[in-house]
């Protein structure tokens, strides 16, 4: 049987049908279409090209021949390797997650650990707080099963270059994400399917031995000539119980949140080794998508066979900071990331359609340990806080944003126009509420200054993007993790059989980063 042919970058106008790109499939390859539909044929890679404006295609990878139309997910990545001492996995967000499922793959039980709540559960606290004001400090946008990651647009697009990015997308297809995810270049789940895949995988991970354990906090860490033996939880069983348990552990994985203040707090007072590691601070801006789709579509804006527009943008100031927009979502929301008390807390989520009125992004600036105004490994997790409780003030409480005008944030008396002309204002999406307030009372003077230098800038790369009446939105902080956990070659911390993980040790930077370092460590595991 012959291998099958991938012919790349096929081209197509918008407008096409499936009957062209089978005829330019086989003009590639010098065959006829009916060969073609004889040897078989499938998308491996769609994509947007709008390099040629007014000239939008959409750009094909196809592959001609025998096809391949099982999925196999990691179940040939990890041997059955029993153990007798089944290791511990604290946190359930993508890194907790495919770390336990590996573990599970090999037979090793895993224990996990999760100090916020189910995802269904956790869905229903969430939707409490934006609608009332009301905060869970436990079960909320960061913590619970998923992690933050739960509340987003579910981007899968990463830099990272591993053989696994494939088997981890397609156990996310097994768990009931849209298979287009295999073919985009630029895939994403929505929250509305993020809630749906994590409750598979965990039930996944239960049928293959491992358990999990909600609202169970890490509080120990346990340990001997420099091993760890095992862990202290306080497992809350309602608002009055809580009870507490010693876990022997000798394998741990701590594949925790960049939220996760009272884990580092712990960290540090067992002496673990941590650094300060430079992170991001900045607002939400928000657009009509409409503008979006204008500015990066021009007249092929709304054509059927174009998503939601979406951006990335960035620019390296005279001052030597670098400014971009990350997370970005198009037609979605900004929402209230809150899980500390009169802080907050902001981030951006949006549903698989991408179907919401307004378009949202993170501004941010790029800060450097030595931005902090305070010291030590967790000098970036005070500023952090200090930033979110002058948000929450400024706002008068009740976890209302700050909001403002980019015209009024750059102080431009001209109201700057949207490539369509249109004058309709933005309604800001962020709940429970907003409140019109002057930022400048909760950005460090660095952030707002380099925020004023840039949006000119990135508005002459995307048209609209600095437009007058675009809203501004206080205040972002946590889009990465302030801490890094040191670890070693074998991926250990300076406490043996002690594994950081995934985003919050600062390893990764989104679902699939994290993913891929949860399989990493839990190979690891599995080697000591």
């Amino acid at each position: 049987m012959k291998p099958a042919v991938l012919i790349r970058d096929i081209r197509l106008p918008l407008g096409h049908d499936p009957e062209d790109l089978i005829s330019a499939a086989a003009k590639q390859a010098g065959m006829t279409p009916d060969a073609v539909r004889r040897a078989g044929w499938r998308v491996v890679r769609r994509s947007i090209d709008a390099r040629r404006r007014p000239s939008i295609a959409i750009q094909y990878h196809v592959e001609i021949g025998p096809t391949e139309s099982e999925i196999f997910g990691l179940r040939n990545f990890f041997e059955h390797r029993p153990a007798d001492n089944r290791p511990v996995v604290v946190g359930s967000g993508p890194a907790g997650l495919f770390s336990g499922l590996a573990l599970a793959l090999a037979g090793q039980a895993p224990l996990i650990i999760e100090q916020g709540l189910p995802v269904e559960r956790r869905q229903a606290d969430v939707a409490h707080f934006w609608s009332s004001g009301v905060l869970n400090p436990s079960s909320n946008v960061q913590f619970g099963e998923g992690g933050a990651g739960t509340f987003s647009d579910g981007k899968l697009t990463t830099r990272i270059k591993d053989p696994r990015c494939r088997a981890v997308l397609e156990e996310l297809v097994m768990a009931g994400a849209p298979p287009d995810i295999l073919v985009l270049s630029r895939p994403h789940l929505g929250t509305d399917n993020l809630r749906r895949i994590v409750r598979q995988l965990r039930e996944k991970i239960t049928r293959l031995g491992g358990e999990f354990i909600f609202g169970c906090r890490l509080i120990d860490l346990r340990q001997v000539h420099g091993r760890i033996v095992g862990i202290t939880v306080a497992t809350r069983k309602d608002r009055d119980q809580v009870f507490y348990d010693d876990i022997p552990a000798e394998r741990v994985i701590l594949a925790i949140g960049h939220s996760a203040r009272q884990t580092f707090q712990l960290l540090a007072d067992k002496a673990i080794l941590l650094a300060p590691k430079p992170f991001s601070l900045g607002v939400r801006i928000e657009h009509l998508q409409t503008q979006i789709d204008h500015g990066q579509y021009g007249s092929s804006a709304g054509h059927p066979q174009l998503p939601p527009a979406d951006y990335q943008l960035s620019c390296h100031l005279p001052s030597g900071r670098s400014v971009y927009t990350f997370c970005m979502c198009p037609g979605g929301q900004v929402v209230a990331a809150a899980s500390e008390a009169g802080g907050v807390v902001t981030n951006g989520m949006s549903h698989y359609a991408r179907n919401q009125t307004n378009a949202n992004s993170a501004l941010l600036v790029g800060v450097q340990p030595g931005d902090f105004p305070y010291p030590g490994p967790l000098g970036g997790i005070e500023w952090q806080r200090r930033l979110e409780q002058q948000a929450f003030d400024l706002a008068g409480g009740g976890y209302r944003a700050p909001v403002q005008y980019v015209d009024e944030f750059l102080n431009d008396p001209e109201t700057r126009r949207s490539l369509t002309g249109s004058e309709d204002r933005i309604v800001p999406s962020y709940r429970p509420g907003v409140k019109w307030c002057d930022l400048d009372a909760c950005l460090p003077m660095i952030v707002a200054q380099a925020l004023r230098e840039a949006l000119p800038i990135l508005g002459r790369r995307l048209i609209g993007f600095d437009h007058g009446k675009a809203v501004l939105t206080g205040i972002e902080t946590r889009s990465s993790s302030p801490v890094r956990v040191i670890r070693n070659a074998r991926l250990q911390a300076s406490l043996t059989g002690l594994f950081p993980c995934g985003e919050g040790a600062g390893y990764a930077g989104g679902i699939m980063s994290a993913a891929i370092d949860g399989l990493r460590c839990a190979r690891a595991a599995l080697s000591m």
